[in-house]
Order: structure tokens, then sequence, then C-alpha cells
């Protein structure tokens, strides 16, 4: 998508690809534009005749042009008429056309969001990606507006020229010799423009960027009361881009002026010039006045380019901005293998995984030479210090991201080869910051239009809600699965966040599912309960599970613990085997039942719902339900 070459060849590519996307809405905005520069130009000349063929014989009593006054005035109407037409279709359909551009930008922009790995977004601030899909995608299609306008009036150009030509080739020259003044002038507001604009858009970006920091952090900036500091940080953003702004206005101020100017120059270079010729008795008054006029009708054409290349420093900064974000590289590549898995659980082999990222220090490897196989409807505890490679670890089943030595296969198909559908079908994360759509209960479980057919039943909706233990909490909402989540479900506490993403896995019915620390909020004793319904009834298999967990409760209720650190796997087995022959994991479980401890001793939830099956008050599990499931 990037332009290159010079500013004239990147503008002019720009505007071609922009025409080239909707051909048929431009063919129409240019051609009615073209109507209003030609109807122009005949009413000037409908309006000669009738003044000199009907109006003046009229009043001078000649009977036979007072008869056909009315036929002149049909005349005249209908020329305007097809001015008014012309000048409407042409804002009507240049209207469509920036509209449909804007549109193609912010689809490719978002489309490739969702494209490009996490990685890749870590490295790039919210408030930039904000800016490039809004305030960018506007300035990359600001030059389109005027555009067709510009276009369409090249036809009044073309027939004032030849009517200066036919006049005088001394009276044209003096005429056209306001075009290297535009390109004079153009040349200077590039100059000047662009450094400006460019500033301007990045930031757009940075407010953007402070905006939503502090939007994000409401509660931590209320709570520690640096709402004068977050203050401080937008004013100064704020007042930068201002001052950006004024900059750019002042360059605008002098360019808008001058190309104002420049039709008024040729026209008093057409009288000197005229004046001359005239008294060389070459040609008459009347023609000198005719130039003039017709000049005055180029005023139009100039000033129409004028709005285009003041805009065109600006869409070019905008569509760069634009063009980086789409060209950016790291996209997983598409496979297109389905998965026709049998079972609720699938096997999950992790063969001789690495995963390294690139660093300001060099490469750092999160996962190293790790090789797992997990049996279909496992539940396995990931476990290990704090940046052991975790989250990394379980992140590749859900293709997050991608191993650089290795492969991570469910039932034995790379994942890499499989079909992105097939893999979203089979394969749910849920992870400890569960996000809550501003939707309804039903919109945030199913993710799904309400007239979508494949969107699951309201059956399965409260089956899911079940065994994720929030079914209770939906049904004293109000509305029950209608009930209209706030931002972020600002009204429900952090456990029933976490359980609502929970159902929102499990309706999808996944048989490889990847919790990361998906229940730290949810009470210990809710928290056995869910494992139970994931394992299925009556001793049915469930999904295959990869819990990533920090709580000794969490690792209790697993059927196999991996123990990791540095990237690497030090031991696997029961809770009861790594305790006998790991010292790490050993002291890694007692620290586990020290925090445990401390979080059991407060209520550290969103807000109170003993009641609703969430209190962080509620008692642990008892030591014997903890054995019976590390035995089973």
């Amino acid at each position: 998508m990037r332009l290159t070459g010079s500013t004239s060849r990147r503008a002019v590519t720009l505007v071609w690809r922009g025409m080239r996307a909707h051909p048929w809405t431009y063919v129409a905005a240019v051609g009615t534009s073209a109507v209003f520069g030609a109807t122009t130009v005949v009413l000037s000349r409908a309006l000669g005749w009738a003044t000199d063929d009907v109006v003046v014989p009229a009043l001078a009593g000649d009977e036979a042009a007072q008869g056909r006054i009315w036929w002149a005035g049909g005349v005249v109407a209908l020329v305007a008429v097809t001015l008014a037409l012309g000048v409407a279709g042409r804002r009507i359909f240049a209207g469509i056309g920036y509209a449909q551009i804007q549109e193609d930008h912010r689809l490719r922009v978002t489309r490739q969001y969702l494209r490009l790995p996490m990685s890749w977004h870590r490295r790039h601030p919210t408030g930039q990606l904000l800016s490039n899909a809004g305030a960018d995608v506007e300035a990359a299609t600001s030059v389109f507006n005027p555009l067709p306008f510009a276009l369409g009036v090249v036809v009044m150009l073309v027939v004032a020229t030849v009517a200066l030509l036919r006049t005088d080739v001394w009276l044209a020259l003096a005429a056209l010799l306001v075009v290297p003044l535009a390109i004079v002038a153009n040349a200077w507001f590039q100059r000047r423009m662009s450094p400006a604009i460019t500033h301007a858009q990045q930031l757009r970006a940075e407010v953007a960027d402070v905006a939503h920091e502090s939007f994000e952090a409401a509660l931590l900036v209320t709570s520690l009361g640096t709402q004068a500091r977050e203050e401080r940080r937008f004013a100064e953003r704020s007042g930068a881009l201002a001052d950006a702004n004024v900059r750019v206005g002042v360059v605008r101020a002098f360019f808008d002026p001058v190309i104002d100017l420049l039709p008024n120059v040729g026209t008093l270079a057409v009288l000197v010039v005229g004046t001359w010729r005239v008294a060389e008795g070459d040609i008459g008054t009347g023609d000198v006045v005719a130039a003039a006029y017709l000049l005055t009708l180029l005023a139009v054409p100039v000033r129409a380019f004028g709005w285009v290349l003041g805009e065109v420093p600006r869409a070019l900064v905008g569509y760069d901005r634009v063009a980086r974000v789409v060209d950016s590289r790291g996209a997983l590549p598409e496979g297109d293998a389905p998965w026709a898995g049998t079972g609720a659980g699938a096997r999950v082999t992790f063969d001789h995984v690495t995963r390294r990222v690139e660093t300001a220090q060099g490469p750092l490897t999160l996962v190293d030479d790790v090789d797992l196989d997990v049996e279909p409807g496992r539940v396995v505890a990931v476990v290990g210090p704090t940046g052991a490679g975790k989250t990394s670890l379980v992140a590749l089943v859900s293709r997050l991201a991608d191993p650089d030595v290795g492969a991570v296969r469910v039932d034995g198909v790379d994942l890499r080869d499989l079909a992105p559908d097939a893999l979203a079908a089979h394969v749910a994360l849920v992870a400890q910051h569960a996000f809550v759509f501003e939707d309804t209960v039903r919109g945030n479980v199913t993710l799904a239009d309400a007239d979508d057919p494949a969107a699951p039943s309201d059956d399965e909706v409260w089956d899911a809600l079940r065994v994720a233990r929030v079914d209770g909490v939906v049904r004293e909402l109000p509305g029950g699965l209608d009930a209209h989540l706030g931002e972020r479900g600002a009204n429900l506490s952090g456990g029933q966040r976490q359980r609502l993403a929970l159902a929102r896995a499990l309706v999808r019915r996944p048989r490889v599912l990847v919790l990361d620390d998906a229940t730290s909020a949810v009470d210990p004793r809710v928290e056995l309960e869910i494992l139970r319904g994931l394992r299925g009834a009556a001793g049915r298999q469930g999904p295959t599970v990869l819990l990533v967990a920090y709580r000794m409760s969490s690792v209790l209720l697993a059927d196999e613990v991996v123990h990791l650190d540095g990237g690497r796997v030090v031991d696997r087995g029961t809770h009861a085997e790594l305790l006998a022959r790991d010292p790490g994991y050993r002291d890694l479980a007692t620290a586990y039942e020290r925090e445990s401890e401390r979080r059991a001793a407060q209520d550290w939830d969103d807000a109170p719902d003993d009641e609703q099956g969430d209190g962080r008050s509620a008692p642990a599990p008892g030591r014997d339900e903890l054995d019976e499931v590390d035995a089973r």
C-alpha cells in the first residue's frame, strides 16, 4: 500500500487508487461536475444571446423580439436547472465516494489489526492504533472531497482557454500566466506543509493515547488522587497539538489567499496586454472585455485545484500512516486443513517447541525446547515462578503466536496447517482479564448477532452459564439473558466477569480449553464446582484443559502438574509426586499456599456477592475434597 517516488507521483497514485476502487461512483461525480463546468460557460453564452438578440431589441420595440421573451427565459431557466443538477449530482456522488474510500481504509486497518499477532500490538500504543483507524483515515481521504469538482471543471478550463486563444494569442498567454504561478505556490506549500502535517498527525495519536490511558486507569487515578498529574499530561499533549495545528493553519492561511489572488493577477495582466494590443489596432475593446470575462471563469477551476492541492500534503501523511499498518509484517499464515477430531477432548502435543522474541537487548527465549504430550480430556496445571513462560506456552495452543522451532499439534495436526475457523471452533482461550462488551448477556456469551442462524440457542447458553456457575447471577439480573451489561461489565464483579468469559468459551464446546489464570477472582469452592462441571456428567470425558494456575487450590484440581522455569519443563507429574522429588516445586507450592491463605483472609473481589456464590469470604474447599480430586 505504501507510496513511492516524488510528491507529485505519490499524489497521483493516491488519487488513482481511490478512484479505481470505486470507478462508477467517480465517473458519476466527475461527469456531473463536468456538466456543471460546461453549463457555466453555456449559461454565459445563453445570457449573452438573450441580451443581444431578445432583451435589447424587445426594449427597443421589436415585436418579434418581444414574442421571443418567454422562449429566451425558458432557455436560460433550462440551462440554470441543468447547472443546479450538475452541482447537486457532483456533491452527492463526491460525498458517496469520499465515504466509500474511508470505509475501505478503515476495513483494511481493522482487518490487519485482527491478523497481526499480539507481539505487534504490544509494540504499538492503543492511542496510536485508534488514531490510525480514525484521524489518519480521515486525513488520507481528505483530498477526495474536492477532487471531483476540480477534475470536472477541467472542461470549463479547456473551453475558456480555447476561447482566449481564438481571441488573441498574447491575451491567452497573459491569462495563462497564473498556471506557472500556481505551480510555484504549490511547491512552496508542499515543502512547508508536509512536515507540519506529519507532526500534527503524530500529536493527534499521542493525545489519543494519553486520553485512553487516563480513561482506562480511571480507578487507579481516582483512588491515588493523581487527577492533577493526568490533567497536566493531557494538557501538555493537547497544547502541543494546538500549536502544531496553528502552524498548519498559518501555512494554509498564506496559501489559500495566494490561490484566490492568482485569477485577479491574470485579469490585471489581460488588461495591461489588452490595452497594448488595442493600441496596436490588432484587437478591439470588446475582445479585451470578453477575455477578461473568460478569465473570471478560470477563477473557479483555479480555486478548485487550490482546494485539492491544499489537501494533498495532509492526505499523503495520513495515507502513509495508514499504509504502515496495512503493510506491517508478522501476521500468522493461514492454513486450510480441516480438523475432524472425535471425542470431547483432543490430544495436545508440544514437539520440542521453542519461542523467542526480539527485544532491545537482543533475542529473548520465552519457551525453550518444551516437549509435552497431553492426553485427551486431561486437566493439566502449568505452574512456575513469574516470567517462567507459562502464558507464552499456552498461548501457542490458541495460536496467538507460532513457535520458532518445533510444532504444536492437536490430534496430530500442526496448528499452522489448520484452517482458522477449525481452530477457533475447537480451541478456546479464557484469560485472567475477562473482557465484557457493552451488550446483553446473550450477546456476550454467543458473540453473534440475534438473527444469526448459527448462533447458539438459549438452551445452549444456559448450559454454558450453568457449567461456569454463573447462571444464578444471570437469572437475578433484570431481563436474564437480555440484561444489558455496562461498559466492560461494570455492573458485574470480577469473579462474575471471569465466569461469564468462561461460559463464552464453553458454549462453543471446545475440545481444548486454555485457562490462563482465568479463575483468579473466583472462590475456590466455586472453582472446584466449575472443574467438576468441565469433566462432564456421569464420568463422561470433558475437554482437554490447560490451566495456568497461581493458587494451590487450582493446582490441586488438576490431573497432572507441569513445573515450568526459564521457559523449560523442570518436571511433570501429580502434585504429590512433584512435592516428593522437585525442590523447586515444593518451594513454589509453599509460596502458593501462603498467597492463598492471605487472599482467603480478605474479600478482595470487586463487590460483595456472597449470596451469588462468588464471595471471597467463603471458606476454601476442605482438604478432603481437594485430596479426593488429587487422587482422582
